[in-house]
């Protein structure tokens, strides 16, 4: 995108304020893991990556090692789409029994829109530690929960990472 991916304006407004909008009626505890000022506008706590250029393994472990819940609700800041509805469907549907939880369809696993445990600190370090950054991999390392996503809902998981698919959006 050639920019910062959560500062994307879409609808008048950048993508950041789309997905915290969503994620508030859930939670107010909103943190934001970044390595640039770029987002010190918001209000909300800044958290630099504990270990840089580890990726959404890095961020995802930067965000549990600062949380102080043993749950936290993780997502990416190029879903726009995302809305409160689908979130509570997660966070309800989150069963103790998973250390992770996030959405399927058909054709995709979603893993930047999910329930993470503070349990798999130790196993996002491994991975960190190895450079073992793919997500399936980790996820195939924790034991997670897929919660299926009907084909109609699936735009709300859209994550754009392109001009391309930054004007499709547009035609939302």
């Amino acid at each position: 995108m050639q920019s910062e991916k959560g500062l994307v304006i879409y609808k008048n407004q950048p993508f950041i304020e789309h997905i915290i909008e969503a994620a508030l009626p859930i939670s107010g505890n909103i943190q934001l893991i970044t390595n640039t000022g770029d987002y010190d506008y918001l209000e909300y706590t800044k958290i630099k990556d504990i270990i840089i250029d580890k990726g959404p393994i890095g961020g995802i472990y930067t965000a549990l090692i600062h949380s102080e819940t043993e749950l936290n609700l993780i997502l990416s800041c190029d879903i726009p789409l995302i809305s409160t509805e689908i979130l509570l469907e997660l966070t309800q549907k989150h069963s103790e029994n998973f250390e992770v939880s996030l959405f399927e369809e058909a054709t995709r696993i979603h893993p930047l829109i999910g329930i993470y445990s503070k349990k798999i600190i130790p196993i996002l370090k491994k991975a960190i530690d190895e450079n073992n950054l793919k997500m399936m991999n980790l996820l195939s390392k924790v034991r997670h929960q897929k919660l299926y996503v009907e084909e109609s809902k699936s735009n709300l998981f859209k994550n754009i990472n392109s001009l391309t698919e930054l004007n499709e959006l547009n035609t939302y």
